[in-house]
């Protein structure tokens, strides 16, 4: 069964139980993201001050590089956030990069956002699925 791990800011995690349903319909092996369970956990980091925080998040990055090598692909959800066209935040995009550089598939739901990292999105030749997750092969 192939692997796919979803990645994607926390304010879309609303919207992956369907999205995950359908990928496993479609015969994927889904891993979500790592605060799935608890979306709070950077605040929470946070309370505990900077280092701490610096800490979890570092640890976070290595979590994802070592998800991701055991990946064949990743689905980036990225919907509007706070005005922004097809937001992908920072960690999302670190996570664009590895999956890039491990030479996994990468998906995107909707087309690269227009931006500051628009030419690095685009130099991992992402396959734009608009929603349908039938293309994810």
């Amino acid at each position: 069964m192939n692997k796919i791990f979803i990645i994607c800011s926390k304010a879309f995690y609303k919207d992956i139980a369907p999205i995950k349903e359908k990928l496993k319909e479609n015969g994927w092996e889904v891993f979500l993201p790592h605060t799935y369970e608890n979306p709070n956990a950077e605040k929470e980091w946070y309370t505990k001050g900077k280092e701490e925080h610096a800490k979890m998040k570092g640890e976070m990055f290595r979590k994802s590089r070592d998800r991701i090598k055991s990946m064949d692909a990743v689905l980036t959800l990225n919907f509007d956030k706070n005005g922004k066209k097809n937001y992908i935040g920072g960690s999302t995009f670190l996570e664009l990069y590895e999956a890039f550089m491990e030479n996994k598939k990468i998906y995107l739901w909707n087309e690269i956002p227009e931006g500051i990292l628009f030419d690095e999105i685009s130099g991992f030749a992402p396959e734009i699925i608009n929603g349908n997750l039938d293309l994810i092969k």
